[in-house]
C-alpha cells in the first residue's frame, strides 16, 4: 500500500475514533505511518483528505446497508415496514460512529461551499434511495414526483429517528411507534 492509500485508511480510522473536527494532521499521519507533509503532497489539505475519507467510508457503509435491505423478503405492507425499521435501528446501534460521521458531513457542508456542492450532487440519489426504501420498488422504476415527495419525507423521517436513537435511545421510537405516528399525522390531513 502506498502513502496515498495509507493516508486514506488512516483518515477513515481517525474519523471513526475522533470525528471530523477533532482529527488533526498528526493523528492522520500517525495512523497512516507516514509524515505529516505527505497529506499536503497527496491531498492538498487535511480537510480535502478527511472529506474524501468521509465520502469513501459513507459509500462503503451505505453499500453494506443496501445489501442488508436487499435481503428483506417481506412483501409490501406493515410487516415490511417493521422489518425495514428494525434493520435501520439495528444499523444505528451497530454503526453509531458512521451515522455521526454522516451528520458531521452535513455540518461541514454548511461551512464549506465546495463540499456543499458535492453534498448537494448526492442528494437526488439519496432521495431516490429513500423513495425505494419506502415503496419497496426499484429506484429506476420510481417516478420523479414520488422521489420528490415520498423520498424527501422518508429521508426526513430516517434522519429524525436516527437522531433520536443517537441522542436518547431509551426513549426513541421503534417501528410500531413510528407507524402509529405516521397514521396519526395522516389523520390530521383529513
Amino acid at each position: 500500500m502506498g502513502n496515498r492509500e495509507a493516508l486514506l485508511d488512516g483518515a477513515k480510522q481517525c474519523l471513526l475514533e475522533k470525528g471530523y473536527d477533532r482529527t488533526t494532521v498528526r493523528d492522520i499521519a500517525t495512523a497512516a505511518g507516514v509524515s505529516m507533509a505527505a497529506i499536503g503532497y497527496h491531498y492538498g489539505s487535511r480537510e480535502a483528505l478527511l472529506q474524501q475519507a468521509l465520502f469513501s467510508s459513507l459509500e462503503d457503509w451505505d453499500a453494506g446497508l443496501q445489501a442488508q435491505l436487499a435481503k428483506l423478503d417481506e412483501p409490501k405492507g406493515p410487516k415490511r415496514f417493521e422489518a425495514i425499521w428494525n434493520l435501520l435501528i439495528d444499523h444505528v446501534k451497530r454503526n453509531r460512529t458512521m451515522w455521526m460521521a454522516s451528520f458531521e458531513l452535513f455540518m461541514q457542508a454548511q461551512r464549506t461551499p465546495e463540499l456543499a456542492e458535492v453534498y448537494a450532487q448526492g442528494q437526488p440519489g439519496a432521495t431516490a434511495a429513500m423513495a425505494a426504501l419506502a415503496t419497496g420498488e426499484l429506484e429506476e422504476t420510481i417516478d420523479a414526483e414520488t422521489i420528490r415527495t415520498v423520498g424527501s419525507v422518508q429521508m426526513a423521517l430516517v434522519s429524525g429517528v436516527v437522531m433520536q436513537w443517537m441522542s436518547y435511545p431509551d426513549n426513541a421510537p421503534g417501528p410500531q411507534e413510528i407507524a402509529a405516528g405516521l397514521r396519526g399525522l395522516v389523520a390530521t390531513l383529513d
